[in-house]
């Protein structure tokens, strides 16, 4: 099969048994990637990207979009990256309050998650599980559900100072993932917060595993950038978080080339 089209962050669903299924959409084509896993591929960058806006580039910014997109939408607000920063909830305007309000005023939730290690973390109920899919987290488990952005970044600036907020990529990728029990680091956790932050805890939650595709075992060596690597091939061995895990240790984080349009060929 060969298609071309920007490429998009990969769709995923947790199965009941943990194990987690991927789909690829390129143009009007639906790759099931798990399906593909062992097999060889080409990938060709041609050097355009497509930005949110529709424009085709060669240059983007944070979240992938344009020198325009990246200074209007809110979509690269400030408080996407740092929801502490959040004002919908006072009625203030960052860059389009009707939108600022219909993303950062519904549930949250602040969670602990087995990432290569440990680390707190903040989404979108409705992003649940597919955000600790997104970070190929081992486990996670639920610490907090408030109702609103802010709310959820003022607990984990709270918490920063005693678990880590970041992914760790390498370990992650070569599925490292410490021991950590979470609900013993929940109690942790709970004990740690203000009184305010802890009626938002539930007594008791579950932690949620998940497994990946991965056919071999991986070790890390490169990880590619389309802008220096544009013509790859490869064989796909794997797939946690949004990583193409490829033979010679090589990894493609698939959600950081958004908007790359890309020729792809499977044999």
């Amino acid at each position: 099969m060969r298609t071309e089209a920007p490429l998009k962050k990969m769709s995923s669903e947790r199965q009941p048994d943990g194990q987690v299924r991927y789909q690829l959409e390129l143009g009007d084509q639906l790759l099931f990637l798990n399906e593909l896993i062992g097999r060889d591929f080409e990938l060709e960058f041609g050097g355009n990207i497509h930005c949110f806006c529709g424009e085709t580039v060669q240059k983007v910014f944070r979240q992938h979009f344009c020198y325009d997109c990246f200074y209007s939408k809110p979509q690269a607000g400030d408080a996407i990256f740092r929801p502490e920063l959040s004002t919908a909830h006072l009625g203030q305007e960052d860059r389009d309050l009707e939108w600022e309000k219909a993303y950062q005023l519904q549930p949250h939730i602040v969670y602990l998650a087995n990432s290569g290690g440990g680390k707190v973390g903040v989404t979108r109920v409705a992003q649940m599980p597919t955000r600790w899919i997104d970070q190929g987290a081992s486990s996670a488990i639920v610490l907090a559900e408030v109702p609103n952005r802010f709310l959820a970044g003022q607990i984990e600036v709270h918490l920063k100072e005693h678990f880590s907020d970041r992914t760790h990529v390498k370990k992650m990728l070569h599925s490292e993932d410490t021991a950590h029990d979470l609900k013993e680091e929940r109690g942790r956790a709970m004990d740690l917060l203000t009184d305010e932050f802890r009626s938002y805890c539930a007594e008791e939650a579950e932690v949620v595993e998940l497994r990946y595709p991965v056919k071999e075992r991986f070790v890390h060596q490169k990880s590619l950038q389309l802008e220096k690597d544009p013509h790859l091939k490869g064989k796909l061995i794997g797939i946690r978080g949004q990583y193409w895990l490829l033979d010679q240790g090589r990894a493609l984080n698939i959600r950081s080339h958004e908007g790359r349009l890309v020729r792809t060929s499977w044999k």
